[in-house]
C-alpha cells in the first residue's frame, strides 16, 4: 500500500511528517477491514438464522399437518319421550331403532368445531386440542389431499388441553417430531400451520417472543408465546423450529376483536411430550403428587419468617397421608429447591412435582425455623378430589368472644355449640373468627367469619387471648405484621396480617 502511493513514494522514508503519516493510514486500513469483516459475518448469521424462504420447509411439513372437524348429533328431546319405552321392557330395543331409522332430515349430525393437528407417529396417531373436539360425537381427520379418516379418541388431559387421536390409515403416513422447547429463546424463529377459519393448510411465521407465560389456563401453566399469526382455528397444531421440529402445540390466543393481534400461545414440547406418552400407553395421565397446599411467599409472610426474599412455595397445609407427611414436611415450611430444580416462585411446585416420575425419590430443600433443611420424599400419584364444606354466616349469641383490635377481628374459642353452628367437624381446632371489622388489616386479606385462625406467629392457639398475646409480642419486638394460619372450609393459608395500634 505504501509503495502505490503516488504522493508518499516521492518522499524520503526517514522523514518524521512520512512516517507520522504511513503510520495513520495503516491504522485507518485495519479498521476499515475490521468493520468489514464483522459486516460479513453479520450478514452470514443473520443468513443462516433467517432463511430467504421458509417454502422448502413448509412443503416438508404440511403433509403431516391436518384439519379436525366434529359433529354433535342433536335429537328431539319430544321424540325421544315419545318413543320411549320403560327401561327393561321388551319393546325397549324396538323404539330405539325405530327412532334412528326415522330420524328427521333436520336432526342429522351438525358440524359443531373446526381444529388443527398433526400426526406423530406414521400408523395415525394424531395429537390436538381437548378443546376442539370435546363432547362431539364423531371426529374426522381431514389430510392435506383431502382424505377424510374417523378418529378415535385415545385419551385427554383437560389440564394441559391436550387429546390425542387414532386413526387407520392405509399406508403410513408423513410424521413430525417433537423437539426440544427447553433450548428455545426469546426471539428465535417459529412457524405456526393450521386451519385458520377452515381454511386449511396455512403457514405463518413469527418469534418466541415470550416464555413461561401463565395465562390462568390451569394449574400448570408454562405457554410460549409467539407472534406468528394464529387464529381461531389454529388450535391444536402445530409450532415448528427451523428444524422442523415440533416446539409447541398452539393453543389460545389474546384477542378481543377474535382475530390474531400477535399474541399466542402454545404449550411446550416439554410438557406435551410426557402427557400424550401417558394417554398413549395407559389412556390417561399421571401425575406426581407431593400432598401439600401451597401459596405464595408475599414480602409480609417473609418478613416474619426471616427470609431475606420470597422465592420458593410457603406450605400451608399437609395432606394426612400423603408423601409429605411421610417425609416430616411441615405447614409452614418453604419449599425452596425441589429434585435439584429451583423453586422461584410458588406456581412452579405443581409443574415440577406433576412432571416427576412415581414412585421416585427425591430431595426437597425446605425453609424451617430460619435455616435450610434437607428432606427426602417419595412421590405419589396425583388423584383428583374435592371436597366442600359450607359455612353460616349467623353468629351464635352465646358465644364468649374476644376483640383483637389491631388486627380488626372479634374471634371465639371453639364450643360444641359453635361446632354444630357452622357444622365444624370434630378435629378443628384454633379459634374462630366471628366478626370481621370492615377495612381492618383481617378485612384487607380476605379473611371471613367462619375461618379459624389456627396458628399465630407459628405456635397453635385456641383462645382469642392467645391470639391477642402473640399480636402483642409481634409489636413489642418492633414487627410490622403477625403471621395468621387460617383454615377455611377444608383449604390452609398463611395470612400476614399488618400490626396497626389498638
Amino acid at each position: 500500500m505504501r509503495a502505490n502511493h503516488p504522493v508518499l513514494a516521492t518522499k524520503s522514508a526517514e522523514d518524521p511528517m512520512v512516517r507520522q503519516a504511513l503510520h495513520q493510514m495503516d491504522r485507518m486500513w485495519i479498521g476499515f477491514m475490521a468493520t468489514l469483516a464483522f459486516a460479513l459475518a453479520s450478514s452470514s448469521a443473520l443468513a443462516l438464522d433467517r432463511p430467504n424462504s421458509f417454502a422448502d420447509l413448509a412443503e416438508r411439513l404440511l403433509p403431516s399437518v391436518v384439519n379436525i372437524s366434529t359433529t354433535q348429533v342433536e335429537q328431539s328431546n319430544e321424540q325421544v319421550q315419545r318413543f320411549q319405552a320403560p327401561p327393561g321392557s321388551p319393546f325397549e330395543d324396538y323404539f330405539r331403532e325405530f327412532f334412528e331409522r326415522n330420524r328427521p332430515e333436520n336432526q342429522a349430525p351438525r358440524p359443531t368445531s373446526l381444529g388443527s393437528g398433526f400426526i406423530i407417529d406414521p400408523s395415525g396417531y394424531v395429537v390436538t386440542n381437548n378443546h376442539v373436539i370435546g363432547e362431539a360425537d364423531k371426529i374426522t381427520v381431514i389430510l392435506q389431499d383431502d382424505t377424510e379418516y374417523a378418529a378415535v379418541l385415545v385419551g385427554v388431559d383437560a389440564k394441559t388441553d391436550l387429546a390425542l387421536l387414532k386413526i387407520e390409515p392405509e399406508s403410513p403416513l408423513p410424521a413430525v417430531q417433537f423437539g426440544d422447547s427447553e433450548i428455545m429463546r426469546v426471539g428465535d424463529w417459529v412457524i405456526a400451520i393450521g386451519n385458520p377459519f377452515g381454511l386449511g393448510g396455512s403457514v405463518t411465521t413469527g418469534i418466541i417472543s415470550a416464555r413461561s407465560r401463565n395465562i390462568n389456563a390451569g394449574p400448570y401453566d408454562n405457554f410460549i408465546q409467539t407472534d406468528a399469526s394464529i387464529n381461531r382455528g389454529n388450535s391444536g397444531g402445530p409450532l415448528f423450529n427451523l428444524a422442523g421440529q415440533v416446539i409447541g402445540i398452539n393453543t389460545a390466543i389474546f384477542s378481543p376483536s377474535g382475530g390474531s393481534v400477535g399474541i399466542g400461545f402454545a404449550t411446550p414440547s416439554s410438557i406435551a411430550q410426557r402427557v400424550l406418552t401417558q394417554i398413549r400407553e395407559f389412556g390417561r395421565t399421571k401425575r406426581g403428587w407431593l400432598g401439600v397446599r401451597i401459596q405464595t411467599v408475599t414480602d409480609g409472610i417473609a418478613e416474619n419468617l426471616g427470609l431475606s426474599d420470597t422465592r420458593g412455595a410457603l406450605v400451608a397445609g399437609v395432606m394426612e397421608g400423603g408423601p409429605a407427611e411421610v417425609a416430616r414436611i411441615e405447614a409452614g415450611d418453604v419449599i425452596r429447591v425441589f429434585d435439584g430444580k429451583d423453586i422461584s416462585e410458588m406456581r412452579t411446585l405443581p409443574r415440577v412435582v406433576a412432571e416427576t416420575e412415581i414412585g421416585r425419590m427425591v430431595e426437597v430443600e425446605v425453609w424451617r425455623e430460619g435455616r435450610n433443611e434437607i428432606l427426602e420424599v417419595v412421590i405419589g400419584e396425583l388423584q383428583e378430589n374435592k371436597q366442600v364444606a359450607a359455612v353460616p354466616s349467623r353468629i351464635p349469641k352465646e358465644a364468649t368472644v374476644g376483640a383483637v383490635d389491631e388486627l380488626g377481628l372479634i374471634l371465639a374459642a371453639i364450643t360444641p355449640q359453635l361446632r354444630a353452628e357452622y357444622n365444624l367437624g370434630q378435629e378443628a381446632a384454633g379459634v374462630l373468627v366471628t366478626q370481621v371489622t370492615e377495612g381492618g388489616p383481617a378485612s384487607e386479606k380476605g379473611i371471613r367469619p367462619g375461618d379459624i385462625i389456627v396458628e399465630v406467629s407459628q405456635t397453635e392457639v385456641s383462645l382469642p387471648a392467645l391470639v391477642q398475646n402473640k399480636v402483642n409480642e409481634a409489636r413489642d419486638a418492633g414487627q410490622r405484621s403477625v403471621l395468621l394460619l387460617v383454615q377455611t372450609d377444608e383449604d390452609l393459608r398463611f395470612v400476614a396480617l399488618r400490626v396497626t395500634p389498638g
